[in-house]
């Protein structure tokens, strides 16, 4: 776990505030008000796909989702039937997204990721997850939340607790439909702790 958090040194290459001002994105997508989106039984169990279940690195993004929602009091019900079908899916890309800076949406957060940046520190990678809640006897979307953050790492590995982390800062997050999460770093575990979470005003 400990190349998981190598967020900080991360950060510091890019230049960016370091590791107190370690910030990422989160856009809500439900399909009905989010205080009264979860209200029903809090059990669930995780939607996999095929690649999924295939993937040697899945497992360990899993566990930290299960963590966190046992954390908001989600239970899962390990293999017997669940109110909420969860599935998670997450990808790395080039970035044209920052983090930091203005105040803006995730969407509108556009900034170019060559230029003197680039050559000095290396390309920005694009981190992004997406969490989906399924009311399981009707088949309903009922929750929707987006997380993402910006790096110089590749690795998608490395970024999933930090995305589970925002994502599931709130759960469910309330109107705007966007948020701004803020964290510190703890210098001997390494652990992220979330320190603010902000609305943001498209």
């Amino acid at each position: 776990m400990a190349r998981i958090f190598h967020l900080c040194t991360a950060l510091a290459a890019a230049s960016l505030a370091g590791c107190t001002g370690l910030s990422a994105d989160v856009h809500t997508g439900q399909t009905d008000h989010a205080a009264v989106a979860l209200q029903g039984e809090q059990t669930y169990a995780i939607a996999r796909t095929q690649p999924q279940q295939d993937s040697a690195d899945f497992p360990q993004a899993e566990k930290l989702l299960r963590d966190e929602l046992t954390q908001h009091g989600f239970v899962d019900t390990a293999g017997k039937p669940a109110h909420y079908l969860v599935s998670m899916a997450y990808s790395t890309r080039p970035a044209s997204i920052g983090i930091g800076g203005s105040e803006c949406a995730p969407a509108d957060c556009a900034r170019g990721s060559d230029g003197l940046g680039a050559m000095l520190f290396g390309r920005e990678y694009q981190h992004a997850l997406t969490l989906r809640f399924f009311e399981n006897a009707s088949g309903a979307e009922r929750y929707k939340v987006s997380s993402v953050f910006v790096d110089r790492n590749a690795d998608p590995v490395h970024a999933i607790p930090l995305l589970v982390k925002t994502a599931l800062a709130k759960l469910p997050f309330d109107e705007p439909a966007d948020w701004r999460v803020k964290f510190s770093v703890d210098k001997v575990s390494g652990a992220t702790n979330v320190e603010s979470m902000k609305p943001l005003q498209r």
